[in-house]
């Protein structure tokens, strides 16, 4: 089987939040799947801890997997990989020595000819196919998306160009595609060229699409005169309705795509509804079996305090006593009292309001009085975090606000702080409660999307609880969270030590069920789109 995944991040090279580590973590895992041509269904190997989800909610995958044709690589034993990520090749992307490079000529509504040349860098890493779309116009920014006055105003034009590059690439493979994956809006161009520019390609036409929404509230909207920067007329004719004011293309994928998932069964179920499914919930609502969610795993590789180079002593499940020391590390570190043995409650975050910092900083002056130590680490939007920052002002041994982007600072906080807050209002996975409780560091989070689907309250499930989950996305709900934390981290012993352990015991890998489930949701597209396809 080849999957194609199409995504405007990718880490390590392109990386602003989530999306990075998922498309990433995802191709590894699935490379890994298809190179071993394990079929397995979505059930996790026995001895394996995972939370309990909806199982309605997942997809099992039925179909048999298509052929690769033809294009393999002439030189003996040689694999190519069955998984594929193309990405812009931004500012500051820098490809690794052993790349090669060539020229493409890409269809392109915006030049004079119809026709530009961009710049194809190519190269193998962690298990799959990396393949940049270099062209300086379009990718040498200041940022991905957008400057500091806003998105830019051609993204659709820029990512309709890394689109149709990629499908001009796969076209000189000369090898199907079985699957374009296609991640969030930026990548939706893909579909819409699928069905009304390479109807006649049956490389392209033939592929069943699936599509991820990382996050429902980015939908990429575009005016008619913006489409039309995508799109030449008699595509533009076929994709917008005549009366049309614009093109979401994120709907568009919705609308055209084979299966539709999102990052958890929870916010799955949540986005049908009016209240958070942003204009687009009929639209997923009509997709009915075709839409669902699958959970996100976690790189169980990079996020281990046994090997975690940025944390001053290392520590494990099996010998959790390194733990202690990266507390007082990061107290010391702070300018706080290392001996003091108040609680110490940690958060890591973009400045959006998604994330709830208000929240936290409407709690904060209780927390504080009661004794707690608050450490927040996060940039954005400095304003979300302005009764945090003046509080740490007047309490500077009680309060740290820390306005950056530091990964390594952010790994020793999960390590050092006590307790872990995500008050988030609306989540639809997150990773954050899960490196914490990986790092022993139980979460307090607020009942929502993937927060609901992997944090359990130690209150309401006691035997197997693994942190404390509030109901409301209000201050006093999130404070009466923290409150029954704190207490229960005061009284300590065992039964501290049975909560921190269950968290570190679940089995949060990719390979332990989410990469068998996408795989077997990508045979479930080819069977519907095989069943589906229009004759050129």
């Amino acid at each position: 089987m080849r999957v194609v995944c199409i995504a405007a991040e990718c880490e390590p090279w392109a990386k602003t939040g989530g999306l990075g580590d998922v498309v990433d973590a995802l191709a590894r895992a699935v490379g890994a799947t298809g190179k071993t041509g394990e079929d397995t269904g979505a059930v996790a190997p026995t001895g394996t801890r995972k939370p309990r989800v909806p199982q309605s909610q997942v997809w099992v995958g039925t179909g048999a997997v298509m052929g690769v044709g033809k294009g393999e690589a002439e030189l003996p034993g040689y694999v190519e990989p069955p998984v594929d990520v193309f990405l812009p090749k931004y500012r500051g992307v820098v490809a690794p020595d052993w790349a090669t490079s060539r020229s493409l000529a890409v269809p392109d509504p915006m030049a004079e000819t119809g026709t530009t040349d961009v710049t194809l860098v190519e190269f193998e890493d962690r298990g799959y196919r990396v393949r940049l779309i270099d062209h300086p116009p379009a990718f040498d920014r200041e940022g991905f998306y957008g400057d500091a006055d806003g998105d830019y105003p051609d993204n659709g034009w820029r990512f309709g160009l890394l689109c149709r590059a990629a499908i001009e690439a796969l076209l000189t493979d000369e090898r199907p595609v079985d699957v374009l994956h296609l991640h969030d809006w930026q990548a939706m161009p893909a579909v819409v060229l699928r069905d009304c520019a390479y109807q006649a390609y049956p490389l392209i036409s033939r592929a069943a699409v699936m599509v991820t929404i990382h996050n429902l509230a980015y939908q990429g909207w575009l005016t008619p005169d913006q489409a039309a920067d995508m799109l030449f007329p008699d595509e533009l004719k076929q994709a917008l309705e005549p009366r049309s004011k614009g093109m979401l293309l994120l709907r568009e994928g919705i609308e055209r795509a084979e299966l539709v998932n999102t990052v958890s069964p929870g916010y799955a179920a949540e986005i049908l509804r009016p209240t958070l499914g942003v204009g687009l919930d009929a639209a997923l609502a009509r997709l009915g079996h075709r839409f669902g969610g699958i959970l996100n795993g976690l790189d169980m590789g990079v996020w281990n305090p046994a090997t975690d180079a940025a944390l001053p002593e290392p520590y494990s499940r099996a010998e959790p006593a390194g733990k202690a020391t990266c507390r007082r590390a990061l107290l010391s570190e702070l300018g706080f009292d290392p001996d003091d043995a108040g609680p110490v409650l940690g958060m890591i975050g973009r400045l959006d309001p998604q994330k709830g910092f208000d929240l936290l900083a409407g709690a904060a002056p209780d927390l504080v009085a009661d004794g707690a130590r608050l450490v927040v680490l996060g940039s954005g939007d400095p304003s979300l975090i302005g009764g945090l920052s003046a509080l740490a002002k007047k309490h500077p041994t009680s309060v740290a606000v820390i306005d950056a982007f530091d990964r390594d600072l952010a790994r020793r906080i999960y390590a050092g702080a006590d307790l872990y807050l995500m008050p988030s209002r609306f989540e639809p996975c997150g990773q954050g409660q899960m490196i914490a409780m990986r790092y022993g560091t139980p979460p307090i989070v607020h009942r929502t999307g993937g927060l609901a689907d992997t944090v359990e309250d130690v209150d309401e499930r006691p035997i197997d609880g693994t942190g404390f989950v509030h109901s409301a996305a209000t201050t006093k709900s999130l404070l009466e969270a923290c409150r029954r934390a704190v207490s229960r981290f005061g009284r300590g012993g065992r039964d501290w030590a049975g909560l921190q352990d269950r968290g570190m015991a679940i089995d949060w890998s990719w390979e332990s069920g989410p990469a068998e489930q996408y795989a077997a949701s990508y045979r479930r597209a080819i069977s519907l789109r095989r069943e589906n396809r229009p004759t050129p």
